[in-house]
């Protein structure tokens, strides 16, 4: 079970951490523009294996050759968000490395699943997908954003996040639209066991949404959530799991945006449709819109 992971900066990292520290995957190669920041990456991850799992983690370097047999590769390469910039705001600076990197990855691992994590996460996934129309590509979406909405919900009703249910739905950004409908606890919903006020669906709304922001505002990126959840999905790629996760794919309401997918062996098997209340359905008709209009600067997405 090979691992790529293209970008060794800190989402990378944490991802590859992440990976030898759940025992993800039994090889482990990280590829990036800088060679020496890769060797550095790849050698302190690899000092985890001893007092974790025996995973086998390696440089590659700047070349993208040493791809070769992989079965995922994770894109976490691109420039980062800065405090205070919207994550749509990024795409013409990424769009022109993916350009770059893409057509080389998939030359090297034609037959990986390719798992981007590079913001803004929806339109680079389906540029990977334009780039590279022969490998199949998924985006990491809003699992993380449904890990938030679960954390905080699971702290006003007093159970593990494992035990709430909640997806958060449509792009990985402001538009983003939590579904409060279909959420449940231990498989009963959740108005049956806790009263959501105005107040607390804001609480909760603003939690989630603003979590990123809060973050980078005070240590300049996220890294390790996201590292997790990329550890995660790959899981569900390599184990064949079908797990339902929020990845990023091609949808009924237009572009690649999130929704509840059954992950497993190749990547996205199938996707699921969510019972939405009318203005749920409304949110993320117009959060696909958001991601048009962006998706429409780019002439491989017009």
């Amino acid at each position: 079970m090979n691992v790529g992971i293209v970008g060794a900066g800190l989402v990378g990292g944490a991802a590859g951490y992440a990976m030898v520290l759940r025992g993800s995957c039994t090889d482990l190669v990280l590829v990036d523009l800088d060679a020496e920041r890769a060797h550095a990456e790849a050698a302190d991850i690899s000092h985890a294996a001893p007092v974790s799992h025996p995973v086998r983690v390696r440089s590659g370097g700047c070349d993208y050759a040493a791809l070769a047999g992989s079965a995922v590769v994770v894109v976490t390469a691109g420039a980062n968000q800065k405090p205070g910039e919207d994550r749509l705001e990024l795409v013409e600076r990424n769009a022109e490395i993916f350009r770059q990197i893409i057509p080389q990855i998939a030359s090297a691992a034609p037959e990986a699943v390719l798992l981007v994590a590079s913001n803004p996460v929806d339109i680079m996934t389906a540029l990977s997908a334009k780039l590279a129309p022969h490998s199949r590509a998924l985006g990491s979406g809003t699992v993380l954003d449904s890990a938030r909405f679960r954390s905080l919900l699971s702290g006003h009703v007093g159970v593990s996040p494992q035990n709430v249910h909640a997806h958060v739905l449509g792009e990985h950004g402001d538009s983003e639209v939590l579904a409060w409908s279909s959420v449940s606890v231990g498989g009963v919903p959740l108005a049956e066991v806790l009263e959501v006020t105005p107040a607390l669906r804001g609480e909760v709304e603003q939690g989630t949404r603003q979590a990123a922001a809060q973050i980078i505002a005070g240590k300049g990126a996220t890294n390790y959530g996201v590292g997790a959840a990329l550890a995660l999905i790959t899981e569900a790629i390599l184990k064949d799991r079908r797990a339902v996760l929020t990845v990023s794919g091609p949808s009924p309401y237009g572009p690649f945006l999130s929704l509840p997918r059954i992950v497993g062996a190749g990547g996205v098997l199938s996707t699921l449709t969510p019972d939405l209340s009318p203005a749920e359905e409304e949110a993320l008709r117009q959060s696909a819109q958001t991601l048009a209009q962006v998706a429409s600067a780019l002439p491989e997405l017009r």
